[in-house]
């Protein structure tokens, strides 16, 4: 299951007491204070793993605690250290602090991470405070409480180009010829529930990751069908493959289809809408669909790369393209 948001708590672990100690031998009756510092504590640490591509796991368990340092013991040993505690997260998570929405990391590269909630420093023992005036000192310090925050996860994928346009637009059925991706495929609107990465192959050992995303309608930027839910992720692509139903058999005509999507991307995020965008005529293997490409490409003013993704036809020219955009 596809899960891109998350909300979790994290705290860091106390640090250890130190300790209250004298040193007490064989012919040294007084050898003084020898209370050991408590170890510090563990760290929270989040890092982007290139293996993980949800926050599904984070949603089964909402607290994470890193340990608590050990507390001082006498003859001055010091209390071990907590080990710290790493939560891993997909590459394209972004970290919130979920009590005042400020960012606090973007990890979008895997392997980088990031310590989000710091250990307790542990507290001295009585070692420390012996002086001149003070032989004996009968106190240490407690340990410092680790760094508790609330936070919300967001994931946004990372990928070369975005698949958009409308429900039955044949997005999926592309993704699957273009790379050995396998997405639902079926003759009704919203097959696709979650967005799907597929890698497309070029020549000279070149590669695009291309995301499928859920099929928008109008009003998707305020909610409505599957709505912002997966918008987000078109803002990590460097292109957007703005896919038309050329023959639609219902609904708007190609150009007014095309004219919905593109003010979605628009009221939704001004960035995204400025995006480079390469326009594709799907399904022009049915009948109707030479007539209909010449009147969008009327309406749009733009280069529109006629495809059919269920016979293949013009798919090696939309790679090309593709890859001329991105990897010239």
């Amino acid at each position: 299951m596809f899960i891109d948001e998350a909300e979790i708590v994290v705290k860091g672990g106390d640090g250890g007491k130190g300790c209250v100690s004298f040193r007490r031998e064989k012919f040294v009756p007084k050898g003084g204070p020898d209370g050991g510092d408590g170890g510090d504590g563990g760290d929270v640490i989040l890092r982007a793993r290139h293996d993980i591509n949800t926050l599904m796991d984070l949603t089964h368990r909402r607290e994470y605690r890193a340990e608590d340092g050990q507390n001082g013991m006498g003859a001055k040993k010091a209390g071990k250290d907590g080990r710290d505690l790493v939560i891993n997260v997909p590459p394209g998570t972004i970290i919130h602090d979920a009590t005042t929405g400020r960012v606090l990391r973007d990890l979008s590269t895997p392997g980088i991470e990031v310590v989000i909630a710091h250990g307790g420093r542990g507290g001295r023992g009585n070692a420390h405070f012996a002086t001149s005036v003070n032989q004996t000192p009968r106190y240490a310090e407690d340990g410092k409480p680790g760094e508790q925050r609330r936070l919300r996860l967001e994931l946004k994928l990372i990928a070369d180009v975005g698949l958009v346009g409308l429900p039955n637009a044949g997005k999926s059925t592309l993704l699957s010829r273009l790379s050995s991706a396998r997405p639902k495929i079926a003759p009704y609107p919203f097959t696709t529930r979650e967005p799907q990465l597929g890698i497309v192959a070029g020549g000279d050992y070149r590669r695009l990751v291309v995301a499928d995303l859920p099929g928008l309608i109008e009003g998707a930027h305020t909610g409505v069908g599957l709505g912002d839910e997966f918008l987000r992720h078109i803002e990590r692509t460097r292109l957007i493959v703005h896919m038309v139903d050329i023959a639609p058999l219902a609904g708007p005509k190609p150009a007014e289809a095309y004219r919905i999507i593109r003010n979605e991307l628009r009221q939704y995020s001004r960035a995204l809408s400025e995006k480079p965008e390469v326009i594709v005529a799907n399904k022009m293997d049915l009948t109707g669909s030479r007539k209909s490409l010449t009147a969008l490409k009327k309406a749009v003013g733009v280069e529109v790369i006629p495809i059919s993704a269920v016979t293949g036809q013009g798919l090696p020219v939309l790679v090309e393209a593709l890859f001329q955009k991105l990897v010239p």
